[in-house]
């Protein structure tokens, strides 16, 4: 086989040893999630976590649980359940399938340019064989390993899965609804391994006869599964790293090197850096010693001028103290180049310069609106507000009041648009009205406009009116009203009043009707 042609020195890119590591001894896996991790968990946490069982004969039966295969779900969607060999109902039965899934692309960056890695998680193993001996060995200078891998992050998926459940009797199929339910929102999956959140969509029960005549309790319900991806496939480009943090960094004189490039990590923390000295005792001086300088209010006690040949303290002073504690004084304050200042008036009272936009409450001992202020708009324009907190308080108002809504008094609405608009809709006098149609047995039917009461009115039932049929006395407890559209509609309780309603039944009605 050729030989490749080595690459030109012009054309190759410079290398940091120091970041390279070899895996040439290290036994971590790759970390790979494909989708049949996710059914996988799905059907682990059925068979040990829900454990789905009915009683049969005073016997616990274990329900089996299938994946199921385009054969199979096309044979469930044909007949409606599903048979063995002998042709005969697998009862009882779980069934699920996956339907869909969705990606989420609100976390799209560039995870396969090996590069340059735009999204990974980073983590530190909590024992390491290279600091076995450290505590047995004197440390000079020298700090832990730390062995940190580096992780691809997944992509996100939302899949969907169709579960159908069979069971003989409704009995069997409620104790396996409560347990999928009581399930659900939790992380369905093994321990040790992969978890995914799942949340659980309504249930849909029908009762069938399959082709032998046997009765058959059927659910159906989704599951929407918050999932992530790592295909194995990509290993070769997204892969796992090791990475062990350097126990002593030494560098010599003229070293310009970025440490983030030597420890291979940014969360590394204890770097050392040992620089010998030598010189004259002290005797140099900066090249440009710093100067320091008092302002306005402000000044510099100890001097002004730190040359480095020894130490120095510098005390600044602003004139008085401004501690959390003290009672700082200014003759006015102002906040912002273009915003308020708050100053003291001849009258000793504070004064602010601007309008106050306040987001939290304002607390006094006295509220008082100046005589000029005409109106509140913008300051009641929205929201609720609340006068007072007892129930012995008192508000005037002196002029008109204008109420836009409802006027509620006592925690019930007393004056609504509806009364005030139509009070006439609900001043009903007594009328009697024949019914003008009976649907048999147990619903005579009004041509009127009653049962419904308007907004804030007390609501009209069946003791505002009086029923006879064909001249007998109807007892109220059989009896019930209601409104469809313009029809009031008698309700009949066939069981209680002893007998049905017949066509050729007259029934009259005394009572409040609109007309």
């Amino acid at each position: 086989m050729a030989r490749k042609k080595p690459i030109p020195r012009s054309a190759r890119k410079e290398i940091n040893r120091g970041t390279l590591r070899s895996r040439g001894t290290d036994e971590t896996k790759n970390l790979s999630i494909g989708l049949m991790d996710i059914d996988g968990a799905i059907m682990f946490y059925f068979n040990n976590v829900i454990k789905p069982v009915v009683q049969e004969n005073d016997e616990s039966v274990k329900v089996p649980i299938m994946y199921s295969n385009p054969e199979r779900w096309n044979t469930i969607q044909k007949n409606g359940y599903l048979l063995d060999n002998k042709k005969q109902l697998i009862l009882p039965l779980i069934v699920f399938k996956r339907t869909s899934i969705e990606k989420d692309d609100t976390m799209s960056v560039d995870k396969l340019d090996p590069k340059d890695p735009k999204l990974f998680y980073t983590f530190q193993k909590q024992y390491t064989k290279e600091n076995r001996y450290d505590n047995f060995a004197v440390q000079q200078g020298l700090n832990k390993s730390r062995e940190l891998y580096t992780v691809a992050v997944p992509d996100y998926v939302s899949v969907t899965y169709e579960f159908v459940v069979w069971t003989s009797y409704t009995e069997q199929m409620n104790k396996i609804i409560e347990k999928i339910i009581f399930s659900e929102g939790s992380y369905w999956g093994e321990d040790g391994k992969f978890k995914f959140r799942t949340t659980v969509d309504s249930y849909t029960d029908a009762s069938e006869m399959s082709v032998n005549s046997e009765r058959i309790i059927k659910t159906n319900f989704t599951v929407t599964l918050k999932g992530y991806l790592i295909p194995e496939e990509f290993n070769n480009v997204v892969t796992t790293q090791k990475h062990l943090t350097p126990k002593r960094i030494l560098m010599g004189d003229d070293v310009s090197v970025s440490l983030t490039n030597l420890v291979g990590s940014s969360d590394s923390k204890d770097v050392k850096i040992s620089v010998n000295q030598s010189g004259g005792g002290g005797t140099s001086a900066l090249e440009n010693p710093v100067s320091f300088i008092g302002g306005t209010g402000v000044s510099v006690g100890g001097g002004s001028l730190f040359d480095g040949r020894a130490a120095k303290t510098f005390t600044f002073n602003i004139g008085q103290e401004v501690a959390t504690t003290s009672n700082v004084i200014f003759s006015s304050m102002q906040i912002g180049q273009n915003s308020f200042i708050i100053s003291e008036r001849e009258d000793g009272k504070a004064q602010v310069d601007k309008d106050w936009v306040v987001l939290g409450d304002i607390i006094a001992e006295n509220y008082i609106v100046s005589s000029s202020v005409t109106h509140m708009t913008q300051s009641f324009s929205s929201g609720s507000t609340i006068f007072g907190d007892s129930i012995d308080d008192t508000h005037r108002v002196t002029g008109s009041m204008s109420v836009t809504g409802n006027l509620t008094v006592n925690g019930a609405a007393t004056i609504t648009t509806a009364t005030i608009t139509t009070p006439d809709q609900y001043l009903r006098k007594q009328f009697v009205k024949k019914a003008a149609s009976i649907s048999i047995p147990s619903t005579a039917s009004f041509t009127s406009v009653t049962a419904s009461a308007p907004t804030g009115m007390t609501a009209t039932n069946e003791q505002d009116f009086v029923f006879f049929i064909n001249g007998q006395y109807m007892e109220h407890d059989a009896l019930t009203i209601k409104q469809a559209g313009s029809n009031f509609l008698l309700l009949v309780d066939t069981d209680s009043i002893g007998y049905s309603l017949e066509a050729d039944d007259e029934i009259i009605a005394q009572g409040k009707f609109n007309s």
